[in-house]
């Protein structure tokens, strides 16, 4: 047999194949929903960027459903418009006003998941446009002993706050709640001292698992350095002679069944679930070992048909460490509502609005951000086109000069149009 002859018998095999992958996946995709199964049950979003079991792409599957591979491609672009208030600027330095606009591509990523052996999830992905640590998204294990007892270890999402467990490109809004991206102010210079109150991506292991298809639990360490670092830097605390890392966990309760990772999706228009969470964590010599954090939410998500409805409250309490000599305690909160509704199975709009005591309770004064968004899922794409608008603003301040340096930073008017594409 020659070497065409091989050659043309390997790339048809091959074809065969992806061919039988993806169809399996369109039919478990596709099917209609049965009173056992919905529709959200066949997305399976655990890998927090697209869904395993979708028809974006293919997925490569055994007959016996144990070992499962996908890969994937997540591209998100933005263009963005940002106007900052006179406070803060140096105009003999011809500082704008308009700064921090134009385009933006946050996500570049590219990654691999599935499942293995029946019991192990698994899941890599490398964002090509971020840097340093954060190159590395995500990359884990999940061993499952039972559905009730998971073990999770790797870099992942750390278990607080909606907003960021939520399936990446899934969100109603382009961007993240300001109240969880946006720095805290303290009464000190000390470069190293930002706390933030959303945790986000971070490495460590965790124990979680659903009861009865009503009750979740996640419980875990992590190291608390955030996204950004992939070593192990911690030691012990010289206060309360703990590890210093990150204590986090969160309890929910779905009465439905579990919730979708979504706060929009065109293909689940006909859902009915809900969600009831209370999360909280300790991060143990915090921001390069100056201040111990404490943080707890609570927090709310409905799927109703076209209906999206989410809410969260969350509150964190910062304590210098001893070696800092300094018996300041400061407490922030924050939190947001939002809805979103499908006018058409293409098209969602949203509203939010979003508070956050970013100066301290021990001050007067908070930031209030209305923000309104649309979607647009183009059909038989996977493209999606979101526009929105926030802005920002302040009351309640004692003085003009707590005024202004409250929103420091942060742009008093953002309007963003992002597209995403998943592969």
């Amino acid at each position: 047999m020659n070497s065409k002859k091989i050659l043309a018998i390997m790339m048809a095999t091959t074809l065969s194949a992806t061919a039988f992958a993806e169809t399996e996946t369109e039919r478990e995709v596709i099917a209609e929903p049965t009173t056992e199964m919905s529709e959200a049950s066949k997305l399976n979003m655990d890998n927090g960027v697209i869904p395993i079991a979708d028809d974006r792409g293919f997925t490569l599957q055994s007959n016996d459903g144990n070992f499962v591979f996908k890969p994937y491609l997540y591209l998100q672009s933005t263009l963005s418009y940002k106007y900052y208030d006179d406070e803060g600027l140096d105009k003999a330095y011809n500082q704008d006003n308009v700064a921090n606009s134009g385009f933006a591509m946050p996500y570049a990523i590219i990654g691999f998941t599935g499942k293995a052996f029946g019991k192990i999830d698994y899941n890599v992905s490398v964002n090509a446009a971020a840097s340093g640590g954060n190159i590395l998204q995500q990359a884990w294990i999940d061993y499952a002993a039972m559905p009730e007892l998971r073990f999770r270890v790797g870099k992942f999402k750390t278990p607080f706050t909606h907003a960021y467990l939520t399936t990446l490109g899934e969100t109603l809004f382009s961007s993240l709640p300001t109240s969880l991206t946006a720095q805290a102010i303290l009464p000190y210079s000390l470069n190293a001292v930002t706390p933030g109150i959303g945790t986000g991506f971070d490495l460590g292991v965790e124990v979680h698992g659903f009861i009865a298809n009503k009750f979740g639990y996640e419980v875990g360490l992590w190291n608390g350095t955030g996204s950004a670092q992939n070593n192990a830097t911690k030691g012990l605390s010289d206060d309360n002679h703990l590890p210093s890392l990150l204590y986090a966990g969160r309890l929910t309760f779905q009465p439905k069944g579990a919730m979708p990772l979504t706060q929009g999706n065109p293909k689940l228009l006909h859902e009915d679930k809900m969600l009831f969470g209370v999360s909280a964590n300790f991060n143990n010599e915090a921001e390069s070992e100056s201040t111990n954090d404490f943080r707890a939410g609570f927090e709310f998500a409905m799927l109703k048909n076209r209906w999206y409805v989410g809410l969260e409250a969350y509150y964190m309490h910062i304590g210098f460490t001893d070696r800092q000599k300094i018996d300041d305690t400061f407490n922030y909160w924050g939190g947001y509502a939002q809805m979103g509704y499908f006018v058409h199975p293409q098209w969602q709009v949203g509203l939010r609005y979003d508070l956050y005591d970013r100066n301290g309770s021990s001050k007067d004064g908070i930031l209030n951000m209305p923000a309104a968004s649309v979607n647009y899922f183009v059909p038989k794409t996977n493209i999606k086109i979101s526009a929105m608008y926030q802005y920002v603003g302040r009351t309640g301040h004692d003085t003009q000069l707590d005024r202004d340096m409250d929103d420091l930073g942060i742009c008093t008017h953002t309007a963003q149009v992002m597209l995403q594409y998943a592969f």
